[in-house]
């Protein structure tokens, strides 16, 4: 056994000690509500021993999972790990010795009441009520008593708890929105992290700057937060006056000087810009500035002042900040996976961006997805496997009924005039021409099916991108090359048409011997179907974002177009424990046991998704 294994089973005995001791009554007696005798130490890294009163007392409510000085009461869901806290050391204290915080536990409470700074809420974690628990344990006209320091060290683990699981994994399992990403890899225990870095002089700010997603995205996006929490401390909140028309470069309009300044304050709007003061004609840099704030966020960037570029300028700030609160609970729900050479496509942004182990973009493009009414492209993680050159499109048996039997019903001829065939189970060709009566009845039950033909034509394009998964979801090229130029891009069926996917066939294929560009050209031109296996497949993720920082700085903002923030934002509302079972509950810090599918009606729409 090494010097390390040691040591660690050395601890670990005088833990089980420590406990023995406890349960047997042999701890210090002290009255609950006496001066705290048992409340000196005898080192400064010696963990508190408790009376036997205090020790049932604080046994009892841990099995109750409940504490009435918590602003969120139940904490249930976190009942395991704080039992398994306290039990590493006997039911002894963590956070005071004698009757007086450690300094762990005045590091933690200031991360605590800081926590707005990382995206989410002192509030949750009691902290308007950290100031006074401290002046308890340290009054002027008393002595603190052993109930004091005990409240006060079970409050402080289940905050410290709820804090370092929420800044690691997020508050809601995204099992309950049905958002399919799963990640096994961050797994590891909360009341283990907790007892090796809460008493022993750690610099906690430092540990949990560790426990956060490390992925530069987040990152920026937590320091675009901050700057927003400093913009919404200096802003007035003026609203912009509205028109009946929009307004155009040389126009007169009355709110030029808030325009100015709210653009200054974004960013849109140089610092050196000329804008006389009292101007009113809209013109010169801020017709650029508009521009630039229309890109941010999402629009076409026309420098025209609509109803909608009015809209997005009267957005309050604490709005924003919000929506960048909602983004990063979604970021610490990624898998890690995204740590490797990673595909991403963000739905609320139209884009995709593969990535190399280093977080640097090889290859980025607009994509489209599926239409927000009926069609929405799911949530999810999985893995890259093979393309297909020249591929067939199996069509859906709900767009067959919805969509091709109506055609065919007024045109028998219709399949044959856009390159379809009618195909059986085994994929022997029924028909590629007239399609009769008999064969009709059939595509409606389901007997026969339909595919179309590879093709320039073909609804798939010339290439598409497999990555095996329960909602048929994949990929893939397209014959609709126009609708890249729109700003807003959901019209599929719940697939992602890609812009340049013969870029992002040179990408995947980088691994694999002898698919250099010139002959994945050849593959795409030429006349056969292929199927290429990935030598190394890639993970893809499809992610949902309404804020995103890119490498510059620049924050770009865009639409709830599924309603997914909105969903998340009354999920959140609900505070602690939050519905769905938590990772926390499971005896892993990082462990969420997302669900693979949506429920059974939702999830129909994704497994007969096609282009």
């Amino acid at each position: 056994m090494n010097d390390c294994q040691s040591a660690f089973c050395d601890v670990r005995l005088r833990r089980r000690v420590s406990l023995l001791i406890a349960l047997l009554g042999l701890a210090i007696p002290a009255a609950m509500q006496s001066e705290p005798r048992g409340l000196a130490s005898t080192s400064p890294s010696a963990r508190q021993e408790v009376s036997p009163e205090a020790h049932n007392w604080l046994n009892a409510a841990i099995d109750e999972g409940k504490l009435p000085q918590l602003r969120w009461p139940d904490f249930s869901d976190y009942s395991k790990h704080v039992t398994k806290f306290y039990e590493l050391s006997g039911y002894s204290l963590a956070w005071t010795r004698g009757g007086e915080p450690t300094p762990q536990a005045r590091q933690m409470i200031a991360l605590l009441m800081q926590s707005d700074l990382k995206g989410l809420s002192p509030d949750d974690y009691d902290g308007p009520q950290w100031s006074e628990r401290l002046r308890q344990l340290k009054p002027i006209t008393r002595q603190p008593t052993e109930t004091d320091a005990v409240r006060f060290d079970l409050a402080l683990t289940v905050c410290s708890m709820r804090y370092i699981s929420d800044l690691h994994i997020g508050k809601v399992n995204p099992k309950y929105l049905a958002f399919a990403i799963d990640d096994e890899s961050k797994k590891y225990d909360l009341a283990e992290f907790l007892e090796d870095n809460a008493f022993a002089g750690s610099d906690l700010t430092a540990v949990l700057a560790q426990v956060e997603p490390q992925y530069p995205g987040y990152r920026r996006t937590i320091q675009a937060l901050q700057r927003y929490i400093q913009l919404a401390k200096i802003d007035d909140g003026q609203l912009l006056p509205s028109t009946k028309e929009a307004i155009k470069p040389g126009d007169t309009y009355p709110g030029v000087p808030r325009l100015a300044r709210l653009l200054r304050l974004f960013g849109d709007l140089s610092m050196d810009a000329t804008v006389p003061s009292g101007q009113t004609v809209y013109n010169g840099a801020l017709v650029d500035a508009v521009k630039s704030f229309q890109r941010r966020n999402g629009r076409e960037p026309s420098g025209l002042i609509d109803a909608q570029t009015l809209a997005d300028l009267n957005v309050p700030i604490s709005d924003r900040i919000r929506q960048m609160q909602l983004t990063l609970e979604r970021w610490r729900w990624l898998p890690s996976s995204y740590e490797q050479s990673a595909i991403v496509v963000n739905i609320p942004e139209f884009r995709l961006r593969a990535y190399d182990k280093n977080f640097n973009i090889h290859v980025m493009m607009n994509v489209v997805v599926g239409k927000a009414l009926g069609h929405n492209t799911p949530v999810f993680s999985d893995t890259l496997q093979y393309l297909v050159f020249r591929p067939y499109w199996e069509v859906p048996p709900s767009i067959t009924r919805a969509e091709l039997v109506p055609h065919i019903t007024r045109d028998p001829d219709y399949l044959a005039k856009k390159g379809f065939e009618v195909v059986d189970r085994d994929k022997n060709v029924v028909t590629a021409g007239t399609v009769s009566s008999e064969v009709l009845n059939q595509l409606r039950s389901g007997t026969l099916s339909i595919r179309q033909k590879p093709g320039p034509q073909n609804s798939l394009g010339l290439v598409k991108f497999v990555f095996p998964n329960s909602y048929n979801v994949y990929m893939h090229d397209t014959p609709a090359t126009e609708l890249f130029a729109k700003s807003r891009r959901d019209f599929s069926h719940g697939c992602v048409r890609l812009q340049r996917p013969a870029d992002l066939a040179a990408w995947v294929l980088r691994d694999n011997p002898g698919w250099s560009p010139e002959r994945i050209q050849e593959a795409i031109n030429g006349k056969t179907t292929q199927q290429v296996n990935l030598t190394h497949p890639i993970p893809v993720l499809i992610l949902y974002g309404t804020v995103i920082v890119l490498e510059d700085g620049v924050v770009n903002f865009y639409d709830d177009i599924y309603g997914h923030d909105a969903a998340l934002e009354q999920v959140l509302a609900k505070g602690y424990p939050y519905p769905g079972e938590k990772a926390a509950t499971s005896g892993a810090l990082a462990q969420h046991p997302r669900v693979q599918s949506r429920t059974r009606g939702n999830n129909q729409l994704h497994r007969d998704a096609d282009s």
